[in-house]
């Protein structure tokens, strides 16, 4: 078993566990805080298992000819499943906190603050083992347990307050104010999710910088034809027309070393290159050149 998948299946222990415990003690203290985080770890725990075993395929499977660039875009597919359950998951919480602004409920404020020193143990731990994943799966998963920690940091500090004040109105406004963020932090995740399966530009990366960087190398005349995606959020790809001269043309493969070494320095792992003379070039003028 390697380190990621390692990750992976403590991640899930710690999820799955610690959701059956927040489910027992939100119906214990009649906290709605705490339920709707029983209900976002659900999600967190469907998200897991499924991008455990996405993850764990997408490396497995090898290219071949129906998948040439392989199966590393089910950890892709993974991270975009994930995000869309927590963002439902979300919106229904909001339905179920918004009317107990109105009406509230008193809840158990002691069990609340046992419960959330658990919870940033619990969800502390599996965050520390997630974080170091590079593909957006992990960045995704990681966001989850990142967020469930935040929350019960914010879950222990109301119940500290409503120990001491009669206040039970702040479990909803917990409740509202952990979802919204929440749902700030995962939007971004899952349009980024999208813009890769989109084939868009990686998030942090400049075509334009890219094609100035290449027009640096001495000799080269023009980079057109540019396209620059992503795998899975971890494996950048380039594909492109670079226009040099006749020198540089006879010397190719020392061109291409170079230009390697360009892609290196802008954090492009895959390229595919077409190297053009001016003279082939349209819309470059004809002249030989050294």
């Amino acid at each position: 078993m390697t380190k990621r998948e390692d990750n992976f299946k403590i991640a899930v222990l710690l999820n799955v566990t610690f959701t059956i415990i927040e489910i027992i003690g939100g119906l214990w203290t009649n906290s709605l805080a705490i339920l709707s985080d029983a209900l976002h770890d659900f999600g967190d725990s469907v998200a897991l298992i499924s991008g455990w075993f996405l993850d764990k395929k997408s490396r497995q499977k090898k290219p071949d000819t129906k998948r040439t660039y392989g199966y590393q875009r089910l950890s892709l597919l993974s991270a975009l499943f994930s995000g869309i359950v927590l963002v439902g998951g979300s919106l229904f919480i909001l339905a179920k906190a918004i009317p107990r602004l109105l009406n509230p409920e008193h809840v158990n404020s002691t069990g609340m603050i046992g419960i959330a020193i658990v919870g940033i143990l619990f969800n502390g731990l599996g965050f520390w083992r997630m974080h170091k994943g590079k593909n957006l799966n992990s960045k995704v998963l990681s966001w989850h347990l990142l967020e469930d920690v935040l929350g019960w940091i914010v879950i222990l500090i109301g119940g500290i307050i409503m120990t001491f004040w009669d206040t039970h109105i702040i479990d909803p406004i917990m409740t509202i104010g952990i979802t919204v963020f929440v749902l700030y932090g995962v939007t971004k995740n899952v349009r980024e999710a999208f813009n890769i399966f989109l084939q868009g530009v990686p998030k942090g990366m400049n075509v334009e910088d890219v094609k100035k960087s290449l027009i640096k190398i001495r000799g080269v005349k023009d980079v057109h034809d540019v396209h620059i995606w992503s795998l899975e959020g971890e494996t950048n790809i380039f594909t492109g027309h670079i226009v040099v001269s006749d020198k540089l043309l006879r010397e190719s493969d020392e061109t291409r070393k170079k230009i390697k070494k360009v892609m290196k320095e802008n954090n492009l792992q895959h390229s595919t290159i077409e190297l053009e003379s001016p003279c082939f070039c349209s819309g470059i003028e004809c002249e030989k050149t050294e």
